[in-house]
């Protein structure tokens, strides 16, 4: 258990959320404004920030918070008793609260509306499956990267590149994180998720993530616990 005091992790998790969301939703804005119609542009443009950010983010804000940003990440700490669940409560509030209020700092950057419901479709067994892999790979590359590597860079890193890389390899575009989904109802912008597509995509993250952090550690486990190779 985390015994640093709680309000502090708190505003780190509401924060970097925030400007995760802020990212996303930003950079979706812009890239489509100058795409000129290009979509695939348009997804690159809003992938790379994505990625830089989220690099950025678990560097600076780690060391306070352990630096989830997503309410899976949380509920698998609870699970493995590296938060106790009011923790992991409040953590997730936190990250929904703030991001959807970096959905509005997003708005309010590009003089949009600040109050929005998106009217993008993300729907069907595909999406599912795809935010279901996507998050199943998240956890995946934090518990296996975090047990073979203590330093925080590592981590930083090989999240920033996994999102980069399951922007483009999942048909989802990879939201893998329960608030940001919820946050990403809340544009009817590039980022956009139609809120009736929202709990779908939640329940497959929650399955993927609890799938993929069980491996993770089944397989560092199997790992620690072989004999060494002789010389």
């Amino acid at each position: 258990m985390n015994s640093s005091p709680l309000a502090p992790r708190v505003v780190a998790e509401a924060l970097g959320t925030g400007l995760l969301v802020t990212t996303v939703v930003g950079s979706g804005i812009m890239a489509e404004r100058l795409a000129g119609g290009n979509v695939a542009i348009a997804l690159l443009g809003n992938t790379v920030p994505t990625g830089a950010i989220l690099v950025v983010l678990i560097l600076a804000l780690g060391p306070v918070s352990g630096a989830h940003f997503n309410p899976a990440v949380s509920a698998v700490a609870a699970l493995s008793r590296a938060l106790s669940w009011r923790e992991a409560g409040a953590y997730a509030l936190a990250q929904i609260v703030g991001g959807c209020l970096g959905t509005l700092v997003a708005h309010a950057m590009f003089e949009l509306a600040l109050l929005q419901v998106a009217a993008k479709a993300r729907t069907g067994p595909g999406q599912w499956l795809a935010e279901f892999v996507a998050t199943f790979g998240l956890l995946l590359t934090i518990g296996l990267v975090a047990r073979a590597r203590a330093e925080a860079i590592p981590v930083a890193v090989a999240v920033g590149l996994y999102i980069t890389a399951a922007y483009w390899f999942t048909a989802s575009t990879s939201f893998a994180n329960p608030a940001v989904t919820i946050a990403r109802a809340l544009t009817d912008t590039f980022a956009g998720i139609a809120p009736n597509h929202v709990a779908p995509f939640i329940v497959a993250q929650l399955v993927g993530a609890i799938a993929g952090a069980a491996l993770a550690r089944w397989l560092a486990d199997g790992t620690l616990r072989r004999p060494p190779s002789p010389a």
